[in-house]
């Protein structure tokens, strides 16, 4: 065996075609060292970037945008067993569990009369802005391979995530930053993992850079005590020149990746802390989105993800944490929706007025919704995960505002008018980006993959 067969990589080996792939690999280095787009649109795009507030552990559609007055007159009685069927649920045993009515009251705000919580006071006076999708339905009910399945298509580990897919696809409009960022609040609950925001099989400099409000904005990114810039160029020169040997021999993608990474951390020593620093924010700004510097909250982050969409970020991801009430749902859904209501409506707001929001496309909603039937009972109730019929919304880029797109029955359990599936969701994202969902794909061992897998439609119905 020669050479170079010997230094064949093992995932050569399993189909990623060498050759194809690190020309291709190459070109996104160029690419990314002149802050270019990969060039894959195939549509006009009516977006140029994504901001996506995901409320991680699922928020209740029917106690914030989806009224269900059914089960306020059902409260208490139990749940029609023609609904439930042989449904498994995560928590609750019960063989006949009883319907829970909202503790909020639902109002028709804007000039689209469209109902919203009194959790959502703020959210309400933007409403016009927004279209609500209330027919949304998913296949898992556990949070690990729900939240998977939202942010990548599948709920198999080492699929790309919706990010790394568009980072892939459309590339970076700053050279200076990543084209994917991460920002996360809240209270732990459940654990979020790096495969949600991880590339996959796709490059590796395509997956998502965790930010930070408080501390170091971003982890292992200044240079070590003792080490000057000029030294630190020195060593990635020597690293770059390095690596490029290597690659010209195994031709291996990873390794232009790799390249690409080194050179982009460099550029971020100096243009991520001026960015992360709110505290350059007018105080009215500040105030406005509920921000304080310092500190690490959801209006911080959503201050930062303005300030990200201003630098040509193309997807900025805000995860916030701790809605799974499965117990006390009236005071943790309470706590959760007031740290988060005034700082959404900031951003919409914000945007609009700077002439933003018209090319970027905002997403709000969690994995799944919560049942309509109650967890436990008393103050102390809660609701279970419920993948069968929930809401998430859209505003901005491409999106017809001022719409409620679906329905559920009139419990609230099943997507029941103008269903939306996962894929359906990320046919119509892709297609607002300016992608084919069906021609958007790379090639991995041997398949074409695709971010929304087999199937998925646009939904029309919601375009501009």
């Amino acid at each position: 065996m020669d050479s170079l067969s010997h230094e064949i990589t093992r995932r050569q080996l399993l189909g990623r075609a060498p050759l194809a792939l690190g020309s291709l690999a190459l070109a996104s280095l160029y690419q990314a060292e002149q802050g270019q787009s990969a060039g894959l649109q195939h549509l006009a795009p009516r977006a140029r970037r994504v901001i996506y507030l995901f409320m991680s552990g699922g928020p209740s559609h029917v106690d914030t945008f989806d009224p269900k007055p059914t089960l306020t007159q059902q409260h208490g009685r139990e749940m029609p067993p023609e609904l439930i069927r042989n449904h498994e649920f995560a928590m609750i045993k019960e063989a006949r569990p009883k319907v829970k009515g909202s503790p909020w009251n639902f109002q028709s705000r804007g000039q689209s009369g469209t109902e919203v919580s009194d959790l959502f006071p703020h959210v309400g006076k933007v409403i016009d802005e927004i279209a609500v999708i209330r027919s949304l339905h998913t296949d898992s009910f556990n949070h690990d391979p729900a939240v998977m399945f939202m942010n990548t298509g599948s709920v198999r580990f080492g699929r790309p995530s919706m990010g790394s897919w568009l980072s892939y696809g459309l590339g970076s409009e700053n050279r200076d930053l990543p084209s994917f960022v991460v920002l996360v609040s809240g209270q732990n609950r459940q654990p979020l993992l790096d495969s949600y925001w991880g590339a996959g099989f796709l490059p590796s400099e395509h997956q998502g850079t965790t930010f930070r409000t408080s501390g170091d904005p971003v982890l292992h990114i200044a240079n070590p005590p003792g080490v000057s810039r000029s030294e630190r160029r020195r060593q990635l020169n020597l690293l770059k020149w390095m690596n490029q040997r290597r690659h010209a021999a195994v031709n291996d993608p990873e390794i232009s990746a790799r390249i690409a990474q080194y050179e982009l951390a460099y550029r971020m020593q100096v243009s991520v802390p001026e960015l992360t620093d709110i505290s350059n924010e007018p105080e009215s700004a500040r105030e406005f989105y509920g921000a304080k510097p310092g500190e690490s909250s959801f209006a911080n982050n959503c201050l930062l993800a303005r300030r990200l969409a201003e630098r040509g970020v193309g997807f900025i991801q805000l995860y916030d944490k701790g809605w799974d009430s499965h117990g006390s749902i009236q005071k943790e859904h309470s706590k959760r929706c007031q740290s988060v209501d005034q700082p959404i409506a900031a951003l919409l707001t914000d945007l609009r007025q700077r002439g933003l929001l018209d090319d970027t496309l905002v997403i709000w909603g969690g994995e799944f919704g919560r049942t309509p039937m109650s967890q436990g009972s008393g103050q102390g109730a809660g609701r279970d995960h419920h993948p069968h019929g929930f809401t998430m919304w859209l505003a901005g880029g491409g999106i017809r505002p001022g719409i409620v797109h679906g329905a559920t029955d009139e419990f609230g359990y099943f997507a029941e008018k103008d269903k939306v599936h996962v894929h359906d969701l990320h046919a119509t994202l892709l297609h607002c980006l300016g992608l084919r969902h069906r021609d958007f794909t790379f090639s991995h061992q041997g398949r074409n993959f695709r971010l929304t897998d087999e199937f998925g439609e646009v939904v029309e119905s919601l375009l501009g």
